[in-house]
């Protein structure tokens, strides 16, 4: 028999729990703070990435931080506050952005990615969401400077070693691949094994498919607190309701540490804002492609080009600063030199907060400390690409069945 199980949090992960959840034959109900219509889900690349094997937390990234501290243009800014949680994340991420940290998290980051890119394909292919934009075409990392070839070419051995598919463009071969639009760059590695996706259209095919099949959707409601009896959660409340579920599954992004807080579990997490340009009008652009030196992400989907980009560590807010959106804008018009990014596409731009863990590694698996609690959050860049393969264990994980890949390396309890 199915058990009641309450999914905190309604992004493209608690989304994907609830779509394998409920194929198990369990009672499944979706909590969510917002209309299910916003946030990191709706405004990300759209990328489905096993290329993107290094971890955020990696070798000089801390030093990079200091660096553009004090430039709030920065495409990695770190307000400089007197937070206790967040100096704590910060410590948690210097100790885990060593070499050895690094090469330990590529296989696994690399491997969780490859099942996720079968799961979406397998989505797709079941037609239970109706047909849904999925492309792939690989993602091209273009340059500038020689700089940027070397410490890419770094990773492009690395990623084929691992058996992805990677080759080098120069000029005249990228050309030959983007010929409508004029760009200035040296050159690409391009990645064939990454897809890419328009997440603003699949977002309300996946909802209205749970819906279909019985999964309850609570919208513009926030839980308030969890009451534990013996190990056990035994209620969760609401702004609207208190429901009393057999599992809790935490997949509220970058909420999930004020949450585990309520649950005295100190879950190290960080809210990393994103932001997007969306252009409705014919850019030339085919290709997905991370612009190197702007640190940004370029997406032909469909009906319009996204432009997204920067990782702002400010706290939870949905403040827009105007100087990051004109950093995209402007990096966007460094590489394509034809295209100008309007005034009003930029007054149009969004933002999502993206949940990081301090070691690049998502939290998946069950607490340690309840026998009804499974984590599903802290995706970092990743949380798109990372949706049905987090969604899959995590039914695994419920139902004691063996998971579909080791997951140790994701455990919420783990120690930095």
């Amino acid at each position: 028999m199915g058990k009641q199980i309450v999914i905190i949090g309604g992004g493209i992960v608690g989304l994907s729990t609830a779509y394998y959840l409920q194929k198990e034959g369990h009672q499944v109900t979706v909590i969510d703070k917002s209309d299910y219509t916003s946030g990191a889900s709706f405004v990300n690349a759209g990328y489905i990435t096993p290329s993107h094997i290094i971890p955020l937390a990696s070798p000089g990234m801390i030093t990079q931080g200091l660096k553009m501290m004090f430039n709030s243009a920065s495409p990695f800014y770190m307000k400089p506050r007197l937070d206790i949680d967040f100096l704590k994340w910060s410590w948690y991420f210097h100790k885990s952005s060593t070499k050895a940290k690094v090469a330990k998290a590529i296989p696994v980051i690399k491997d969780i990615n490859i099942l996720s890119r079968t799961l979406y394909e397998d989505m797709k292919a079941s037609g239970d969401l109706g047909d849904f934009h999925l492309e792939r075409k690989g993602l091209l990392m273009l340059y500038q400077t020689q700089a940027s070839y070397e410490h890419e070419m770094e990773v492009a051995q690395k990623a084929g070693f691992l058996g992805l598919e990677v080759s080098e463009l120069n000029k005249a071969q990228l050309d030959e691949l983007e010929p409508i639009i004029r760009i200035d760059a040296l050159g690409a590695i391009h990645y064939k094994c990454d897809c890419h996706m328009t997440p603003s259209e699949m977002m309300p095919k996946m909802i209205a498919y749970l819906k279909k099949v019985g999964v309850v959707l609570k919208a513009n409601e926030e839980v308030l607190d969890l009451t534990v009896n013996k190990g056990v959660i035994t209620t969760v409340a609401t702004t609207k309701a208190t429901y009393t579920p057999d599992e809790v599954v935490l997949a509220a992004g970058s909420w999930s540490g004020n949450l585990s807080k309520k649950l005295e579990i100190k879950l190290p997490i960080q809210a990393g804002k994103g932001y997007r340009i969306n252009v409705s009008r014919p850019t030339g652009i085919s290709m997905p492609a991370i612009l190197m030196e702007a640190k940004m992400a370029v997406t032909p989907m469909k009906g319009f080009t996204r432009f997204a980009g920067t990782m702002e560590f400010s706290g939870i807010n949905d403040y827009i600063r105007k100087e990051r959106v004109a950093a995209i804008a402007n990096g966007a018009k460094r590489f394509y030199p034809d295209l100008d990014i309007t005034v009003d596409e930029m007054a149009a731009a969004k933002t999502g907060m993206r949940p990081v863990s301090p070691d690049g590694l998502p939290y998946i698996g069950r607490s340690a400390r309840y026998a009804n609690l499974t984590f599903a959050t802290g995706h970092a860049m990743m949380g798109w690409s990372l949706g049905p393969a987090t969604g899959k264990l995590v039914a695994e994980v419920i139902d004691n069945k063996k998971t579909t890949m080791e997951i140790t390396p994701f455990h919420p309890d783990r120690k930095f």
